[in-house]
């Protein structure tokens, strides 16, 4: 069953968060995740709208996309977000 890792972030520092994308978006690939929704633009049908940038990332199974959350490289890359961005980020299993 595929898994969504869902982000909603806020960027506070633009030059280092474009480099964290650059950094995770291969990353990403090479961990067999693909994007589904990158940022764009969002309109509230009901209740409002999360601050900030919303991502979701689809993998084959919840254990990928916890795999490759916790992995070493991962870990080395969500370093380079730390203190450009806040952000939730969860993992939901999809159909």
């Amino acid at each position: 069953m595929p898994a969504y890792v869902i982000y909603q972030g806020e960027v506070f520092d633009p030059e280092r968060y474009e480099e964290y994308k650059r950094l995770v978006a291969p990353n990403i690939a090479a961990a067999g995740g693909r994007y589904l929704v990158r940022g764009g633009q969002a309109e509230a049908l009901e209740g409002e709208l999360p601050g900030g940038r919303t991502v979701v990332v689809e993998f084959s199974t919840m254990q990928a996309a916890v795999d490759w959350y916790r992995s070493e490289e991962y870990s080395a890359i969500r370093k380079v977000r730390e203190g450009a961005a806040r952000a939730n980020i969860y993992v939901v299993e999809g159909i």
